[in-house]
């Protein structure tokens, strides 16, 4: 190990990281390496609690090698505890000089915590009853140059958990938790829909037409081709494009990009569920969706009913229905009668500070509202439905009232949790309203739909009558971990640039 530079140095160091490198070298010169392979545990934390939970121990038992990063030292005259954390959980090695002879046992000045080591050794328990490994031989694996954050009590301060998540995995057993609740909810929800004869598929993240969504995509350029792209906003065209070719039940799991704000609710970089029925419609959706989310929250929290944030939510189905009318009624006090009328829907929105357009259908002034007033009060599961057709391009018409689409969506905790609706087949009727997006885009509409010719062409070939629908991975992660925010539930979120970093 060479000599970091005095530029490397100085960027680097605190006074206790050049005491780190300075042991670093000294063991370097006594032969011992700093940076070490060839340890292989073969017990976690996790197992070594559960193997021996209730183990009375003689001395006879085997010895186990286990490893991991050193969060606390206790170093006495003739003996030391170390208390160690893998990716299972803790453990405790307990070194002695008389069982590790004095050279050996000195070697243990030279380590930190944070630096990762391995152990082999004896099971046993101490006076008090702990758990604990008699070290018979340890190995550094890994010199920590850096000290963990807060005298290694853990990392408080938000914004560089966010940036260095990789501390926060380390030192806050929360976030850890976290975690591991994603990837136990996303297995559920992709073993429920491969029971239910789902074929999981993956479509394109660079798209020549985004489509799927109305939202302004983030742009790019493919120089083989020649031609610009643009990452997905959402996989729906192409998972449609699936029901045309025959597959009649198809799902997929992955990432979304949309060139928008920031917030506790929003990433630009997103994970949604996307998931399409042959012969269904949105009715057919709800009930397998409480179906669904009903048997997640069990499955993660052990009971349909938890606690977010300040309040109860209870996920017991079957869950009430409103249509947008309705709710706009009951929150925001506007009359049918005005409902009705373009003019004082726009004066409602203009007297409320909305951001309005003078040629704003009554469809769409519907909706600002519905997000101004309804959105935060719909805090228990309820599903809204018949949405207007001009903020829904991709889907059907109600038959009776053509005005507005057979839709839903699903409101948990006062924010949008699932989209669906039964689909549009019609390739005249689509045509239609794509060019009502493009002509929206053209007058500076930045999130309208793009005119994908190709999508109308496979419609034109004719796509079963089907239901689709896309849940917020991110957002119902938030919900069963009790998250306030969404840079909470994902591992890397996007962020300012940091100062000297870029």
């Amino acid at each position: 190990m060479q000599d970091p530079s005095p530029k490397t140095k100085k960027a680097q160091a605190s006074s206790l990281t050049e005491v780190r490198l300075t042991k670093a070298q000294e063991l370097e010169r006594m032969g011992i390496p700093p940076f070490a392979t060839g340890f292989t545990p073969d017990l976690t934390a996790a197992a070594l609690h559960h193997r021996f939970a209730d183990a009375v121990f003689d001395g006879s038992e085997p010895p186990v090698s286990m490893a991991g990063r050193i969060m606390a030292m206790r170093i006495l005259g003739k003996a030391s505890f170390l208390k160690v954390r893998d990716g299972t959980g803790d453990f405790q090695l307990y070194l002695s000089r008389d069982g590790l002879g004095v050279d050996k046992y000195n070697l243990i000045k030279k380590l930190d915590v944070g630096d990762i080591i391995g152990g082999t050794g004896r099971p046993f328990r101490t006076r008090t009853g702990e758990l604990s490994i008699l070290v018979e031989e340890f190995r550094l694996l890994t010199k920590a140059f850096r000290p963990l954050p807060e005298k290694w009590h853990g990392l408080s301060d938000i914004e560089t958990r966010y940036r260095q998540r990789y501390l926060d995995l380390m030192v806050n057993p929360s976030a850890r938790e976290t975690a591991l609740a994603r990837t136990k909810i996303v297995s559920y929800l992709r073993d429920f829909l491969a029971c239910r004869e789902f074929l999981e598929v993956e479509t394109p993240m660079m798209q020549a037409v985004p489509g799927g969504a109305t939202a302004a995509p983030f742009e790019t350029f493919h120089h083989a081709l020649n031609r610009k792209l643009y990452l997905r906003i959402a996989p729906e065209l192409y998972l449609k494009r699936l029901l045309v070719g025959g597959f009649h039940r198809v799902f997929e799991i992955n990432r979304n990009f949309r060139n928008e704000g920031i917030s506790t609710q929003h990433n630009p970089e997103f994970t949604m569920l996307e998931f399409y029925q042959a012969f269904a419609t949105f009715e057919d959706l709800m009930i397998l969706t409480e179906e669904m989310l009903s048997g997640l929250a069990k499955h993660v929290t052990g009971s349909y009913k938890f606690v977010y944030g300040d309040h109860e939510v209870n996920l017991t189905p079957p869950w009430p229905r409103l249509t947008v009318r309705e709710a706009l009624i009951k929150h925001s006090g506007l009359t049918e009668e005005q409902l009705d009328d373009r003019n004082a829907l726009f004066i409602k929105a203009v007297e409320s500070g909305l951001d309005v357009r003078p040629d704003d259908s009554p469809g769409r002034l519907r909706m600002g509202l519905f997000d101004e007033f309804v959105e935060k009060k719909l805090w228990g599961p309820t599903f809204v439905i018949k949405y207007p057709v001009e903020v829904s391009p991709l889907a059907r018409r109600n038959d009776e009232d053509p005005t507005v689409t057979d839709r839903f969506e699903l409101y948990i905790c006062g924010r949008e949790t699932a989209n669906a609706f039964t689909e549009l087949t019609d390739p005249l009727d689509q045509r239609i309203r794509f060019e009502e997006q493009a002509e929206a885009r053209a007058a500076g509409d930045e999130e309208a739909h793009f005119l994908d010719e190709d999508f109308l062409r496979a419609l034109e070939y004719g796509m079963p009558p089907a239901a689709g629908e896309g849940i917020g991975i991110d957002r119902l992660v938030m919900l069963l971990t009790n998250s306030p925010s969404i840079r909470d539930v994902i591992l890397f979120p996007h962020m300012r640039p940091e100062k000297g970093i870029g």
